[in-house]
């Protein structure tokens, strides 16, 4: 079974993440994802979370299985929440479960994360992972501009 780390996202290539976000299949479930990407466009990205960890000691990781990087995720900010994103990379899909529990297992570790909550486009179907975990369906929510269905999770942290 791979190694699943986090690390800094500015560790990663511009190019990587250019080719990552660019891939078409994404933006089927990211409503915000509306611009295209080129290395300037990841730059900013990358400065625009690393400014989260500034600010709130805590924001979006790059995700590694092995030491490969497969995505991006973590926590977030927003408002009184503290949000969880993940996109991983079309091929590694398949390890958003694991990496959803490691990082969930962080989360109850950490006592300024008593709950958690994942804001979903509508476009997203499979809500069963969701339900195994507890989180709880609060409601319809605009963020910048798109819908999204927000769940709670309580960490116990």
């Amino acid at each position: 079974m791979p190694e699943i780390t986090f690390t800094r996202l500015s560790g990663i290539p511009a190019e990587t993440l250019v080719a990552h976000m660019s891939d078409p299949r994404l933006a089927e479930h990211m409503p915000l994802l509306t611009m295209t990407w080129d290395t300037e466009t990841a730059r900013a990205f990358v400065a625009a979370k690393e400014a989260c960890w500034d600010r709130d000691g805590l924001g979006h990781w790059a995700i590694m299985s092995d030491g490969r990087y497969v995505g991006w995720g973590g926590f977030q900010k927003e408002g009184e929440d503290w949000d969880f994103g993940l996109v991983l990379q079309p091929a590694d899909f398949g390890l958003g479960a694991r990496i959803t529990r490691a990082a969930l297992a962080f989360a109850a570790a950490d006592p300024r994360l008593s709950s958690v909550t994942f804001l979903l486009p509508p476009s997203r179907r499979n809500l069963g992972a969701l339900a195994r975990l507890g989180a709880r369906f609060e409601g319809e929510v605009d963020h910048a501009g798109a819908t999204f269905r927000k769940y709670r999770l309580e960490t116990g942290a």
